[in-house]
Parts: C-alpha cells; sequence; structure tokens
C-alpha cells in the first residue's frame, strides 16, 4: 500500500508501452494505465485501464482526476504525442511536475509551435497555413511570396515524417496538397477528431543536414542527454528517417549552438518539466528548429539509449530516467555512456502485404549488432511514407565510434531479405 503509482498514459497502438512497464516494474512502481481504448467494452484487455480520449483532454482528464480521488497517483508519463495534452492537465489539477498544458498544446501543432518560436527570434522556416478544403491552385496564387520553390507541405499533428512533402514546382505543389488532403480525410486520421487536420502548412524548404536532440526538462532547465546524427540525407521528396547515431560528429561549437537554441526554445514554448525531443538543420545561417515535441523518441528507438545515473553500476534506460523525472526525483549528473550507439528504423522499401522477412540470423552476426526487431506482422498492409506510419522493425548497434555502428547497421540491413506480396485492389 505505500509504493507509489505511476499512471502511463498511451495509445493502443505505440511500441513503447512496455518498456515503461518494464522500467516502472524496475523501480517497484504500482502502474496504472489509460488509453485510447472503446469506452463500451468492459476492460477489453483486462488490465484494468482508463478508457480515454484523447481527441478530448479536457474530459479525459477530468476522469482521471476523479480516479485520482481514491487511487494514489505519484506520477504520470505520456507515451508519444496524443496523450501530452491530457496528461498536462491532470498534472496541473493534482499539482504533480509535467509540462504547462498550454505548452504541450503548443508543441503539438506546426503551426502555433512555428508562431512562438519565430516571433523568440529563433531560425524557423516561413511558413503559413491552409484549411484542407482551399484550391491548391489558387492557395498558389494568394501565398505568393510566402510559398518559394522548393517548399515543403505538411500535416499540423501527424508525426514522423507522415504526410510531409517537399514541391518542387507548382505541379509537384498541387499533387503534393491533394495528396496530403486525401490522407488527412482518410478514416484513420478522421478517427482521431484533431482540429489540426483541417489545415495543410506551407514552409520553405530548409538546406543542410539534419540531426535529432533527446532531452528532459528539470523544472525549467534542459538537460541534453544525446545529439543523433541522421546520416541519410533527408531532401525529399519523402522525409522517411532511417538511421540515428550517437555521440555525434558535430564540431564542439556546432554542439554548443544546438544547445543554446534548444535553451532558447525551450523558454519561448514554455516547457517546464518532463522528455524533450527536437529535429533541427544545421547550415550557413546556423541552426534551424524544424520540430519540437513534448514528449520522448518514438518508436523502439529508446533501446539505443543507456546512461550512467545515481552512482548505479549499471546502465539504465531512457524509461527510467522519464519515469524518475516524473515522480520529481533529481536526474543531476546523468550521462550517456561511452560506447557509440545507434538504430536504424527499418523502411518499407513498397507498398504490399507483408509475408516474411530471411536473412535475420545473418544479419544478426554483424559485428557491432546487439539486436534486431520485427515489428511488422505476417500478413500485415505495408503502407510506405507518406501516408504509412509504421516501419518494418528496428536495428540497433554499438560500436567504439559512430562510423563503426553506421557501418553496422548498413551491412545488417542490407543482408535482410523482405517478402512483400502486392496487395489486391478492393472492387
Amino acid at each position: 500500500m505505500d509504493r507509489k503509482r505511476l499512471l502511463i498514459l498511451c495509445t493502443t497502438t505505440g511500441y513503447q508501452t512496455r518498456a515503461f512497464i518494464e522500467a516502472a516494474e524496475n523501480l517497484g512502481l504500482a502502474i496504472a494505465l489509460g488509453t485510447d481504448r472503446c469506452h463500451v467494452l468492459d476492460d477489453p484487455w483486462q488490465d484494468g485501464a482508463l478508457a480515454l480520449r484523447f481527441a478530448d483532454p479536457e474530459a479525459s482528464a477530468r476522469q482521471i482526476v476523479e480516479y485520482a480521488n481514491g487511487t494514489r497517483i505519484d506520477g504520470i508519463v505520456s507515451l508519444g504525442d496524443r496523450p501530452t495534452s491530457t496528461a498536462a492537465r491532470v498534472c496541473q489539477a493534482l499539482k504533480l511536475l509535467h509540462h504547462p498544458p498550454w505548452a504541450a498544446d503548443i508543441c503539438r501543432d506546426k503551426y502555433l509551435s512555428r508562431e512562438k518560436l519565430r516571433n523568440a527570434g529563433l531560425n524557423v522556416p516561413t511558413f503559413n497555413r491552409f484549411p484542407l478544403g482551399s484550391n491548391p491552385d489558387e492557395v498558389l496564387v494568394s501565398g505568393g511570396a510566402e510559398i518559394p520553390f522548393p517548399c515543403v507541405l505538411k500535416p499540423l499533428a501527424l508525426s514522423g515524417s507522415r504526410g510531409v512533402i517537399r514541391a518542387n514546382n507548382p505541379k509537384e505543389f498541387t499533387a503534393a496538397f491533394r495528396r496530403i488532403r486525401a490522407l488527412l480525410r482518410s478514416p484513420d486520421v478522421q478517427v482521431m477528431r484533431e482540429e489540426t487536420s483541417d489545415f495543410i502548412q506551407v514552409e520553405s524548404y530548409v538546406e543542410g543536414g539534419e540531426i535529432a536532440v533527446e532531452g528532459l526538462v528539470d523544472r525549467g532547465r534542459l538537460q541534453t542527454l544525446a545529439i543523433f546524427d541522421k546520416p541519410d540525407p533527408l531532401t525529399g521528396p519523402y522525409f522517411e528517417e532511417t538511421i540515428y547515431v550517437t555521440p555525434t560528429r558535430l564540431e564542439p561549437r556546432a554542439q554548443a549552438a544546438v544547445i543554446a537554441a534548444l535553451e532558447h526554445a525551450v523558454t519561448a514554448l514554455g516547457l517546464f518539466h518532463g522528455p524533450l525531443h527536437a529535429e533541427l538543420r544545421l547550415n550557413a545561417q546556423g541552426v534551424w528548429i524544424m520540430e519540437m515535441a513534448a514528449r520522448s523518441i518514438g518508436g523502439l528507438c529508446s533501446r539505443a539509449l543507456r546512461f550512467h545515473a545515481f552512482g548505479d553500476a549499471n546502465l539504465i534506460s531512457l524509461e527510467e530516467l522519464i519515469i524518475r523525472l516524473a515522480l520529481g526525483e533529481p536526474i543531476d549528473g546523468v550521462c550517456r555512456e561511452d560506447e557509440a550507439s545507434g538504430v536504424m528504423m527499418i523502411p518499407i522499401p513498397a507498398a504490399g502485404i507483408f509475408e516474411q522477412v530471411d536473412g535475420v540470423e545473418q544479419a544478426l552476426g554483424t559485428p557491432g549488432v546487439e539486436e534486431i526487431r520485427i515489428t511488422a506482422r505476417p500478413q500485415q498492409k505495408l503502407v510506405p511514407l507518406p501516408e504509412g506510419c509504421s516501419y518494418l522493425g528496428f536495428i540497433f548497434a554499438r560500436g567504439t565510434s559512430p562510423e563503426i555502428v553506421e557501418e553496422s547497421l548498413r551491412q545488417a540491413h542490407g543482408i535482410l531479405q523482405f517478402k512483400i506480396a502486392r496487395a489486391l485492389p478492393v472492387v
């Protein structure tokens, strides 16, 4: 009865839930779950989870606060983008540490977050949003100088580069606008009932290499945990991410500029306490903030990170760090392990029906490769970007340098052979 209890808010389709549950159990915590499942069914997964609607964070928060009247809650972690607004409202009501609700909401909307960052003097692309029902040919005329080519069109809230398309000329712009509109009107997006799905954002394309940063904000203070290089060029027309490798190969001066820009962005967006994941580009004009999310890295990518912390000789996971932060424990002195590490998000090469993958055992024999997780299921329909929202799986590697890790990931991926059947059209 004296155990602290952690509430985990998660979608029913996320990869991360099991890792957070295991970390919480290792810390001796009691666990409660809140998910976006059907509220009509009586505990269909037999896990006692609260049935919530993350599209309505106010109502979901009230439901959790009512639950907390009879059940102790000491900390809340939210997995992925959608639950963050609910978590922020609950924490505010229960006086638990978290990002403020308005800051969590802004980070869920690429238009609002761009406004905040631009007004704070940070480098962001020129941008504008247009109603989903707009005629793209008229948008080109009305947008005028605000739509220079090349440009990038994107939804306001979807993650993982879903729906993000580069256009180099008016013809490509019109095609991209219509393609994103079809995606946002598709049943699996409409079911989320997001107001952000009523708009398409258009931005100037920013040249330069791209990196990702994983961090924690502890009572307003940013602690950078890892800077990931993305060695594959992300130039479009789609922006499928593949390899993340850390530590970064950026020069110390460039790393310092990245951290300074992120500290400025944390203040501009009002982030206060919780995880942070950022995507940035670097060029001769400086550091450009492409995305700022009030959550941790997605998918299974966190398995590439391990840390020395709390005087423990054993390395601990990112999930444990986030849980300790949610409970208000100090996280000073945390540092990433000495070895280089990386993850490859295995891209979907073509649409179709996943049948099987060959060569996993051989690929596991690649020096430096520690694990290969195939997350696609047999007979699963595969949809590549920009419409898709998943990967075939993940490859993890460690080594003495980022270059060695990158080569290990590429070599292992080259061994894998995926069998994908052609999907028959529905008539």
